[in-house]
């Protein structure tokens, strides 16, 4: 079976800019601009599963794509598509993700629920098309950008094929509809077959289940290690795909599949030693919205203004507005928008240092430090 995209390759490699191609090709040219830029180098501190990691060995985002990179570049590889493509794809398709994983998108939602909510597949194109280098963004191909927008990991179709439907995608609303190029298909498969074991090696290692509590059934059919799921998940996919030409699992395979995903949605992700944490990360973003917002409607775009609060969360903000103007002005960004930006791209670790930062400046000591060695008295 071949795999042919519909859609003209012409049009797939179309950027959003004319630009000079050079010796690295369109899709590896991509994947360079993708891990040389900020969002990329964040994911390492961003939650996969479990916030705000300390434990080296537990999963970041950052893993997690280059996980679903390697993935898709093996099945890639066996069907014969193009394996840059898969790659670029892979890498980016994240960026839009909050501080706080899912459970930090939820929290966005609702604080966005009245300017459009927040969807993490959208944003992720919205940050490589115009956050990204303070309103250039990094000038993808089309087909890295459609990838990217429809990868929709958290659906978990039995099989797919693209839709050949070329799509104006800075005006897609919702992502319900497939991408067109059968590397993006492959790679939203990819996104399953990386989390699923994953996950269940991580709270594994940290005890929040133990082996025995997984389904035999599943278990028996899938392994019971993050590499047995891997290998029968990819080795299932790429049989399956040469055999029926659309990219997906076979019945018991799927079957098994749904079944650990299920698992990993009751005991891992509802599990309720991390849903405590919950409550703090929404206290944590709504007084970072409620205070960024503040200062936008006092500073707007003055930088001093922003470093008179004496704390450097204001400082970076104002900064980071300062900087964002010229793209803001453009195309009109709310002041909600503007503020929600700026919290989705904080990683976890930024995020907690900004809530005590905002609390206690780190300033605050050294004030006092000064006054008290330069001599001065209290009454």
């Amino acid at each position: 079976m071949k795999f042919v995209n519909e859609v003209d390759g012409d049009f797939l490699i179309k950027r959003r800019r004319p630009r000079r191609e050079d010796l690295r090709g369109y899709y590896f040219r991509d994947i360079t601009a993708i891990i040389h830029s900020y969002p990329f180098r964040r994911l390492k501190h961003k939650t996969q599963v479990f916030f705000a990691p300390k434990n080296d060995h537990i999963c970041t985002r950052i893993e997690h794509v280059m996980h679903v990179a390697t993935i898709s570049a093996t099945i890639c590889k066996a069907l014969g598509l193009d394996v840059d493509l898969a790659w670029a794809i892979s890498l980016g398709h994240d960026f839009g993700h909050t501080p706080f994983g899912h459970v930090g998108e939820r929290i966005l939602a609702d604080i966005l629920r009245d300017s459009g909510g927040f969807n993490h597949e959208i944003y992720s194109l919205y940050v490589v098309d115009h956050l990204i280098d303070y309103g250039r963004g990094l000038n993808l191909t089309y087909a890295v950008r459609d990838g990217i927008l429809h990868h929709c990991g958290e659906e978990f179709e039995q099989a797919i094929e693209p839709d050949p439907t070329v799509r104006d995608l800075e005006t897609v609303a919702e992502v319900a509809a497939l991408p067109c190029t059968w590397e993006a298909c492959v790679m939203r498969i990819s996104d399953k077959v990386a989390y699923l074991g994953r996950d269940l090696e991580d709270a594994l290692s940290l005890r929040l289940i133990a082996e025995n509590e997984i389904p035999r059934h599943v278990t028996s059919i899938l392994g019971s290690s993050n590499s047995e799921i891997i290998d029968t998940l990819v080795n299932d996919i790429i049989e399956t795909s040469t055999r029926t030409g659309r990219i997906g699992f076979s019945d018991t395979v799927y079957r098994a599949s749904v079944a650990l995903r299920d698992f990993n949605y009751e005991r891992i992700y509802g599990n309720p030693r991390l849903a405590v944490y919950h409550e703090y990360f929404k206290r944590i973003l709504n007084t970072l919205f409620d205070y960024l917002h503040s200062l936008l409607d006092r500073y707007g775009y003055d930088p001093e203004g922003y470093r008179n609060e004496g704390n450097t969360l204001a400082s970076r903000f104002g900064d980071y507005m300062s900087k964002m103007r010229d793209c803001y002005e453009t195309m009109g960004t709310t002041s909600v928008r503007k503020v929600s930006d700026y919290l989705a791209g904080m990683t976890d670790e930024y995020a907690i240092d900004s809530i005590q930062e905002i609390m206690v400046p780190k300033k605050f000591d050294i004030a006092f430090d000064e006054y008290l060695y330069s001599g001065g008295s209290g009454s």
